[in-house]
């Protein structure tokens, strides 16, 4: 089966000790993870929703930096808008999550 994947950025592969933390695909209608759980809080003792926090604000600037440059769009706008759907989405969710937790890694 040929899957529709990402490119792997050139730095993940230059450095030896990249990691993957999040894949995230829609698959029969509905959006499935795999997720790096455990890693922030049992080798660096930071609790993992301070770590998922960072990393989802980081995603949140990258998602904005590709918006600007695909379509002219303003970063801080695309920002602004995305931190309303998300909280929207918190707060009323559009779909249950379902699923396990396979593993820590």
């Amino acid at each position: 089966m040929v899957m529709n994947e990402r490119p792997i950025p050139d730095a993940a592969r230059r450095d030896q000790n990249s990691m993957e933390l999040l894949r995230v695909w829609i698959a029969e209608a509905r959006l499935h993870c795999s997720m790096k759980i455990g890693m922030y809080h049992e080798k660096m003792n930071i609790p993992e929703e301070k770590a998922w926090g960072v990393i989802l604000a980081d995603l949140t600037r990258h998602v904005a930096a590709a918006l600007e440059s695909a379509y002219a769009g303003n970063r801080e706008k695309s920002i602004r808008a995305i931190r309303e759907c998300y909280l929207e989405e918190l707060n009323r969710p559009t779909s249950d999550t379902e699923g396990e937790f396979v593993g820590r890694g």
